[in-house]
């Protein structure tokens, strides 16, 4: 049973990616969102900060469209009228859905099948703007990375091909993942590397699909059924021995070996090592918005060292290992909710420079020394960890306009698309 919510607090932290972003990744793809004006204030910011606006639209939802019954008709007339004014017609349209649809019962199902008969050269893929699902079912950014993939139909399986699901940034070109697969004379596909719809629909060919995010695993699944191929899961963590085991497994499913474990770990100790040699004994505060795996990256930071101080995470899922270790080893580390409405009132007293890695946790503490990076950013494994030691120190030694990255919405989406 879901535990009541009660009131909760918003961090003015605004790197984190949104449904938005993430649907731009589909390349050509256009979006339209089908919402009251009030819902559409902000995807519309959305898009405009991120230059994109020639690939939004949105279709307005008033009071007399509820009233009068004509829910289906605003949509197929509304998304119509769209695409017939643009000048170049887009193979696939993201029809983003809001809360009012579900709650009235509109007929979906038959307003994208008038679409699709009316305008049978696009590929029209159901999305959905849906906040108040956010804590039952599959919560809208989950929903969102399995929408990513919809319009990819089966082609002939080339056992060559990995497709890499789910993730918003392309991984580092020495990344563990990239090695393993490159070894095993296979090629790997990222969608924020493919820059044409063309190509985005040939990843129907691919021979399997892995996944790191949580997030990402339904989406992984859902296409690997459709291709009918198999889906791995290596989750993305910052623990010597769970890389190690996840690399293992993605070696046996590729039919090849990972044995360069003591390298790897070795570069992994010296980097931190070096960044430890400059970066001292400064406090430093970690969030859930750098990582999916804050509590992991704090243990490992703790275990070499460093003055891990600060936790803002709201919660311990899946890390309940790393969470119980910090309590048992950790004196006086601190671990606060964002979520709290306490947190709008929130003061960290600093004694002394401190170095956040994560939005959040600069925003709280009002640090300039920082790690800009979100949801785990290019990394992963081993080559993560090196990369991540060289952010700590490049932000632990260069200053940053905290208010003026705070404003930034969607960190590196420029970049990715």
């Amino acid at each position: 049973m879901l535990k009541p919510t009660g009131l909760e607090y918003s961090v003015p932290a605004r790197g984190g990616w949104t449904i938005v972003h993430v649907g731009m990744l589909v390349p050509e793809a256009h979006e339209i969102f089908v919402c009251a004006a009030g819902c559409l204030r902000g995807v519309v910011l959305s898009a405009a900060e991120m230059n994109l606006t020639d690939r939004f639209s949105t279709v307005a939802i008033e009071e007399h469209n509820v009233t009068d019954g004509d829910m289906e008709d605003l949509l197929i007339e509304g998304v119509s009228d769209i695409l017939n004014r643009l000048k170049k017609r887009p193979p696939c349209v993201l029809i983003y859905t809001s809360c009012i649809h579900h709650f009235m019962g509109t007929d979906l199902d038959d307003c994208f099948r008038v679409l699709r008969d009316r305008y049978p050269d696009v590929d029209f893929v159901d999305c959905y703007m849906t906040p108040t699902m956010r804590k039952s079912t599959l919560n809208p950014d989950k929903m969102m990375r399995k929408r990513l993939y919809a319009a990819i139909d089966p082609l002939p399986t080339n056992e060559d091909e990995v497709l890499l699901c789910g993730n918003c940034f392309a991984l580092t070109e020495n990344n563990d993942i990239k090695v393993l697969v490159k070894k095993a004379g296979k090629k790997l596909f990222e969608l924020p590397l493919i820059d044409n719809y063309a190509d985005y629909k040939k990843l129907g060919s691919s021979g399997l699909i892995i996944s790191n995010l949580g997030v990402a695993k339904d989406a992984a699944d859902e296409l690997a059924a459709k291709l009918k191929i198999k889906s791995l899961q290596i989750p993305f963590s910052f623990g010597y021995k769970e890389i190690y085991d996840n690399l293992k497994k993605l070696a046996g499913v590729l039919c090849t070996t990972y044995d360069s474990y003591d390298e790897d770990r070795e570069r992994a100790d010296l980097a931190l090592k070096k960044a430890k040699e400059i970066i001292g004994d400064t406090k430093i505060a970690v969030d859930g918005m750098i990582t999916t795996r804050p509590f992991s990256l704090a243990r490992l930071l703790y275990e070499h060292g460093f003055n891990v101080g600060l936790i803002y995470s709201d919660s311990a899922a899946g890390e309940e290992e790393d969470f119980e270790w910090l309590k048992a080893n950790v004196k006086g580390l601190e671990n606060e909710k964002c979520i709290s409405p306490d947190m709008r009132t929130y003061k960290y007293d600093a004694d002394g420079k401190i170095l956040a890695l994560g939005q959040k946790a600069a925003y709280f503490t009002q640090t300039p020394y920082f790690v800009d990076m979100v949801e785990n950013g290019p990394l992963y494994g081993f080559d993560g960890i090196v990369e991540l030691s060289k952010m700590m120190t490049e932000s632990f030694l260069t200053e940053k306009d905290l208010k003026k990255t705070l404003d930034i919405k969607g960190w590196g989406c420029d970049s990715c698309i």
